[in-house]
């Protein structure tokens, strides 16, 4: 496809820093790209940190106008887990995503045992492993005011990197407690979930994140076989898709021309349109985010 294919493009999902993490950008390099390409919007995301501090800035003062940069948080250790004084002052900074932990997840930790996970920084303190579901299927009380927090003030859930087990109960509860906005990241990578079950979470009003940095015609560090992607829409549907880069490791290139170049293997490879790329990468983000 032409680059025009990038323009109104909002990735919701970019590791830029400043972060504890290596990043091969930062939010201001990142916005600079974005703009030029035609960007709508993107999303800075950090494991460690709220972001919204340099998001709000660098639009301010280095934006056009013509691309939003949001901000996010995520609830691990570093600040607090289920926290809902941070919540609160998140949200007050209009952060666009509260993921429930990643990092600071059982399931992450020992994902990781054997090979340092990219995307992990510098630290003189461990993670303590979080499992946030217990064996009979019950969350933690305190995940659950959050989850009651964020319904009432309808902010947008990412389910981060717990197993399977806490995701799909972190769904149903999720649903139950009236939080409206769920994007279940990654699905097919970590979470390991089936199609079956991605399906299920779609019917059940929730997006399902598909991200150009986990396959391998994706990225340099990508592991998913590329089929998978077409089998997720496939079993999904457009309409529950959302397409994002996922992308801003070191060494592993720039989010948009991993993004521009994953449209272009989508379209080669699997027959992928133009107006399906618009729907999974343009229209279900802003839906998601309520722009």
């Amino acid at each position: 496809m032409d680059r025009k294919i990038l323009q109104g493009i909002i990735d919701i999902h970019v590791h830029a820093g400043p972060s504890v993490a290596k990043r091969a950008l930062d939010a201001a390099d990142m916005l600079i790209e974005a703009q030029k390409a035609g960007y709508a919007g993107f999303l800075v995301k950090d494991h460690f940190f709220p972001s919204m501090l340099g998001t709000k800035m660098v639009e301010k003062h280095l934006g056009d106008g013509s691309c939003k940069v949001y901000g996010c948080m995520a609830l691990n250790n570093s600040i607090g887990l289920f926290n809902l004084k941070a919540l609160d002052t998140a949200r007050h900074m209009d952060a666009k995503i509260i993921y429930f932990p990643t990092v600071s997840t059982k399931k992450h930790i020992d994902d990781h045992k054997k090979a340092a996970f990219i995307g992990s920084g510098k630290s003189s303190i461990q993670e303590e492993p979080v499992v946030y579901v217990d064996e009979e299927g019950n969350l933690n009380e305190k995940a659950i005011e959050v989850l009651k927090y964020m319904a009432e003030y309808d902010m947008v859930l990412g389910t981060g990197h717990g197993s399977l087990w806490e995701i799909e109960h972190l769904v149903d509860k999720a649903v139950e407690l009236g939080v409206k906005r769920i994007l279940v990241n990654h699905p097919h990578y970590n979470v390991n979930a089936s199609y079956e079950q991605m399906s299920k979470w779609a019917k059940m009003g929730a997006y399902i994140e598909l991200n150009v940095c986990v396959f391998k015609g994706g990225s340099k560090i990508g592991t998913v076989d590329d089929i998978v992607a077409k089998n997720m829409i496939d079993a999904c549907g457009v309409e529950n898709i959302i397409l994002d880069s996922d992308m801003g490791q070191i060494d592993n290139g720039s989010p948009v021309e991993g993004m521009y170049n994953f449209i272009n293997l989508l379209e080669r490879e699997f027959g992928i349109t133009e107006e399906e790329i618009n729907i999974m990468a343009k229209r279900n983000p802003a839906k998601l985010l309520n722009l």
